[in-house]
């Protein structure tokens, strides 16, 4: 290399760095974390996947075929509602510090205020700990989604579309905002304050949505020709829904760590791990009783696994999620295949049965297996005192989701009704309720 060429490097190479580097000097913030906001946004993408279109195909495949465009209307219908409620008042409500005052009584304990009504406040700079505030707010904005959309199975194939709207969009008001506020609102919060373990979502989605689904599915009464099954239509669009929300899960549960961190790394494992011994038992179950693993029995024990690994994914180790996949599977079996026969009750898709189970399963085990002696990863765990904080957050729940879910829908069914006619049940709720049919999916 000759010298001019030396010299030309010499000259140009700084120059290239400077400019390589000047965007992220540019806008480069005091406080942030480019990795952590990185994971938070992959994971954003990853939870919305869950609901459109994971969710939507994992529902849609398990209804006859007259009502399949119906079920991704509905989970299509609630992502547009719920984004919009939610910016408008529903980040505030959940997550404002300044609580809701009403007179000389401040409610912080149990809602936010609504001093960040239309994102009020919330702007490019500021943060969320470690990652812009915006990204915060559009990761929980993704667990407001598919909440309510989960309740969608409980009350498939019969509910008026107005009726489903209506009822998601006051029940994440009064219902996911207060609560979700109350476990993860952080100092001052009601359940929070106690000590709650609800990494993810266990109370605030799963135990929430399956509340709702169960007294949805006993106030709006049992599809025509109940308890005779409706077998599945497509199978195989069942099966590619339960992949896109399996995957989906690792941002759900790793996201919820909030940094791109250990942490993060031990709730993808055990997001992992806890879905497949929860679809190994629930086929080997099958295997053992009819003589047959079923594809539909694989996909349910997955998800059971899943949603009951939610609220413990941040504070368990392996050996814990082993032990929660087992428990979840067993009991939502028992749950969705025998107890919503007894009980009486028509959970079309066995929302109760599977998330509702799962969830419980979670939060309760999780005062096990979160303690170090156990794999989990808090120190000092007295087991008894964190069941009963446990036991006591999952039933002060329970009472309050049932109270307000039947009221919202009792008013519903006084004023605009709940369920398509007799009639239009039977033509299917695609061409009474939208006009279009998705028969040829």
């Amino acid at each position: 290399m000759g010298l001019y060429d030396t010299a030309l490097i010499r000259v140009i190479l700084p120059f290239l760095i400077f400019f390589l580097f000047l965007p992220g000097l540019a806008f480069a913030q005091d406080g942030l974390d480019s990795g952590d906001t990185t994971w938070i946004l992959i994971s954003t993408g990853l939870v919305l996947f869950m609901m459109i279109p994971g969710l939507a195909m994992f529902y849609a495949g398990l209804v006859s075929r007259k009502n399949v465009l119906s079920v991704y209307m509905q989970c299509f219908a609630i992502t547009a509602v719920v984004t919009v409620i939610w910016t408008v008042v529903g980040y505030s409500l959940a997550f404002d510090t300044t609580g809701m005052v009403y007179g000389e009584r401040n409610f912080h304990a149990f809602v936010g205020g609504l001093s960040k009504v239309f994102l009020n406040g919330v702007s490019t700079e500021s943060l969320s700990g470690a990652i812009p505030e915006l990204s915060f707010f559009a990761f929980q904005l993704t667990f407001a989604i598919i909440t309510p959309g989960l309740i969608v199975g409980a009350f498939a194939e019969r509910m008026k579309f107005s009726a489903m709207l209506l009822f998601s969009s006051i029940w994440v008001i009064l219902v996911y905002f207060p609560v979700a506020h109350m476990v993860w609102g952080g100092e001052g919060a009601f359940l929070a304050d106690m000590g709650v373990i609800d990494f993810a979502g266990g109370i605030v989605v799963h135990i929430t949505a399956g509340v709702a689904a169960l007294i949805a599915a006993i106030v709006i009464g049992k599809r025509r020709g109940y308890p005779m099954p409706t077998p599945p239509h497509n199978m195989t669009m069942t099966l590619t829904g339960t992949a896109m929300l399996w995957v989906g899960w690792f941002g759900f549960n790793g996201g919820s760590a909030l940094a791109a961190n250990g942490q993060a790394a031990m709730a993808v494992v055990v997001t992992q791990i806890s879905p497949c011994v929860a679809a190994l038992t629930w086929i080997a179950i099958e295997w053992i009783k009819v003589g047959k693993p079923s594809a539909l029995g694989f996909a349910t024990g997955a998800i059971a696994g899943l949603a009951a690994i939610t609220p413990a994914s941040g504070s368990v180790g392996p050996l814990g999620a082993i032990v929660i996949g087992i428990v979840s599977s067993l009991l939502a079996y028992v749950g969705a295949t025998w107890f919503k026969y007894r009980a009486g009750y028509d959970d079309a898709l066995d929302v109760v049965g599977v998330h509702g189970v799962g969830g419980l399963v979670g939060i309760i085990l999780v005062a096990f297996f979160a303690s170090t002696a156990l794999g989990g990863a808090v120190e000092d765990l007295v087991i008894s005192k964190q069941l009963a904080v446990q036991a006591f957050g999952a039933v002060f729940v329970i009472i309050y989701c049932a109270i307000i879910s039947f009221i919202i829908l009792k008013f519903i069914q006084v004023t605009i009704g709940l369920r398509v006619s007799g009639e239009e049940e039977i033509q299917g709720i695609d061409i009474s309720e939208h006009g279009e049919v998705g028969y040829d999916l």
